[in-house]
C-alpha cells in the first residue's frame, strides 16, 4: 500500500505564541483556525492566509511534550507572501514599525520579480514578492 500525504503546513518553534499569532494577523491578514488550549496561555495556535497554514508552537511546550531537541537559533525558514505590489506593502510595513531586513529590489530576469523582506517580532524573515514588468 502506497503512503500518502496531505494537508502541509509549516510550524514554527517560537517563545511567544500569543504575540507572533497577533503579529500575523494584524499586519498580514491571517486568522486563527486552531488553538490549544481553548484557555489560558496557548502553547500552539494554526493561522489561515488562502490556502496556507502556519502553525505557531511554544518551544517549551514541543521541548517538554515531545522532547524535541530544539535550539533555535538564525532562521532557516521564511514565510513568503505574494502581493501586487512591494513597495507599498513595504511601506506600509515599515511604518507600522515592523524591522526591515531588505529593502525593495528587483531580481531574476525570468520572471522577473521584485521583492523585499521584513521580520515578525522572533526574527524569522518574511519575504514580500510580487511580479514586475520585463525590463
Amino acid at each position: 500500500m502506497a503512503i500518502t500525504y496531505r494537508d502541509a503546513m509549516i510550524n514554527y518553534y517560537v517563545n511567544d505564541v500569543e504575540g507572533l499569532a497577533t503579529f500575523y494577523r494584524q499586519h498580514f491578514g491571517f486568522r486563527e483556525t486552531f488553538r490549544t488550549p481553548d484557555t489560558g496561555p496557548a502553547i500552539h495556535i494554526e493561522l489561515r492566509l488562502g490556502e496556507f497554514l502556519l502553525g505557531l508552537a511554544s518551544i517549551e511546550a514541543a521541548r517538554a511534550m515531545h522532547q524535541l531537541p530544539l535550539n533555535p537559533g538564525l532562521p532557516r525558514g521564511e514565510v513568503a507572501l505574494w502581493t501586487d505590489d512591494v513597495d507599498q506593502a513595504y511601506a506600509a510595513l515599515t511604518a507600522k514599525g515592523v524591522n526591515s531586513i531588505s529593502a525593495p529590489h528587483n531580481f531574476l530576469e525570468m520572471p522577473p520579480l521584485r521583492a523585499a523582506w521584513v521580520e515578525d517580532p522572533e526574527g524569522n524573515p518574511i519575504q514580500i514578492v510580487c511580479h514586475r514588468q520585463a525590463s
